[in-house]
């Protein structure tokens, strides 16, 4: 049985940490009684090995094995 990682796709804020980058994941979803479109953002702790990304990188993240307490993701990829 093949388990695929979670992924989420989000932008870089804030760089302060060593080799730690914080990304804000934003979600779009409709109110289930209102059928208004609510946006929720979520904040992650992404391990950055070789402190490559700056704020405001749109960036891939992947789940993985912890890193520290907070920290369980891994940068995958930058776009550009």
């Amino acid at each position: 049985k093949i388990m695929l990682k979670k992924r989420r796709i989000g932008t870089v804020v804030s760089t302060k940490l060593d080799k730690t980058v914080i990304v804000a994941v934003r979600t779009r979803y409709p109110h289930p009684l209102y059928s208004k479109v609510i946006s929720r953002t979520k904040r992650y702790l992404v391990h950055d090995s070789k402190n490559i990304s700056i704020v405001g990188d749109k960036i891939s993240i992947e789940l993985t094995r912890p890193q520290s307490l907070n920290k369980c993701w891994i940068l995958k990829k930058i776009y550009k």
